[in-house]
């Protein structure tokens, strides 16, 4: 169901299973929790729901077409340490089969999710085996691509800790002067839930650096008293989360390529869904590419949703290199 909107722009209809959740043990969780228990589960705020979720099925997902083309390329990591962040940060850099470092490449940055780092910012992937993917039986063409610690801030800036300053002024020029996002080779940028909301909040900042954002689950808040209420980490304040509300700032994206999944069954689903509905018209004629269809915020999804990401990143970052 692929960018398939319903009559109210891109809603989908109710389920039988709010009556599977008060049947099947979501009564247990209202009882500790008090007369909110039941709202809060559904939203993923209070453990339960992916149990639930899986119990009836609402997670199932097909599983994703693709195999390595060829064994995959060389993968390096390497430290330095981020004025930005005000720390040593780790990275890791994959180069796709045949290729390797001294080559110019387009580049991919993948923004890791909440309590992860730059070793596992993809789902069930390797940079290296990542770039070296076939969605759909199609080789990617050739791209890098190169993951970073940014800490469990959300992707932006917090007192003493500034991850878009780090991607921006110390991650992208070290690794352009290795030729990777050099030159006419573009940098797209990707990511999974909280590294998803960091990919579209790359791009709305930084719209001339990024030539194309992939969104997979991205966690997307559509008030600071929300994202509060369910990480306080999130943002450093409500002028921050203002500052840096990716559905506020949509119209920054008028000249970028936007690809964003979710589940149906995803917590976050809400708020993706306002951000869709915040894309401005692409001038330049190229719709966003909107896949929302059955899912949870869960490792099935994600899975399915990386090769056609890196697809549609591909085809952009390689079509002027």
């Amino acid at each position: 169901m692929t960018g398939t909107r319903t009559p109210d722009g891109l809603s989908r209809p109710a389920s039988r299973r709010r009556f599977l959740r008060y049947a099947l043990g979501g009564a247990v969780l209202v009882a500790a929790a008090g007369a909110a228990g039941f709202e809060l589960v559904d939203r993923g705020v209070l453990p339960g729901k992916s149990e639930l979720d899986q119990l009836d099925g609402a997670c199932d997902v097909p599983a994703p077409d693709f195999t390595p083309y060829a064994p995959p390329g060389p993968q390096y990591s390497g430290t330095f340490y981020s004025k930005a962040r005000n720390t040593t940060v780790g990275y890791t850099v994959g180069y796709p089969p045949g290729h390797g470092p001294g080559d110019r490449l387009p580049l991919v940055i993948a923004l890791h999710g909440f309590g992860a780092n730059h070793t596992d910012a993809l789902s069930g992937l390797t940079p290296a085996r990542a770039v070296a993917l076939r969605p759909g039986g199609v080789p990617l063409p050739p791209l890098a691509l190169v993951t970073v610690d940014g800490g469990g801030g959300y992707w932006n800036p917090h007192p003493g800790d500034n991850p878009q300053a780090m991607l921006t002024g110390e991650l992208i020029p070290l690794c352009q002067r290795e030729g990777l996002g050099a030159g006419a080779n573009g940098i797209g940028v990707m990511g999974i839930s909280m590294g998803g909301y960091g990919a579209i909040l790359l791009a709305e900042k930084y719209p001339h650096l990024v030539r194309a954002v992939a969104a997979i689950s991205p966690a997307i808040w559509t008030s600071y008293a929300e994202a509060e209420g369910a990480n306080p980490g999130a943002y450093a304040s409500a002028a921050d989360f203002t500052q840096d509300d990716a559905v506020t700032h949509a119209a920054a994206l008028a000249k970028i390529p936007v690809r964003v999944a979710s589940g149906y069954d995803d917590p976050f689903y809400p708020g993706v869904r306002a951000f869709a509905a915040a894309l401005p018209a692409n001038p330049g004629g190229v719709p966003a590419d909107l896949a929302f269809a059955r899912g949870c915020h869960t490792g099935p999804f994600f899975n399915a949703q990386e090769p056609p990401s890196l697809a549609f990143l591909a085809r952009y970052l390689t079509a002027q290199a």
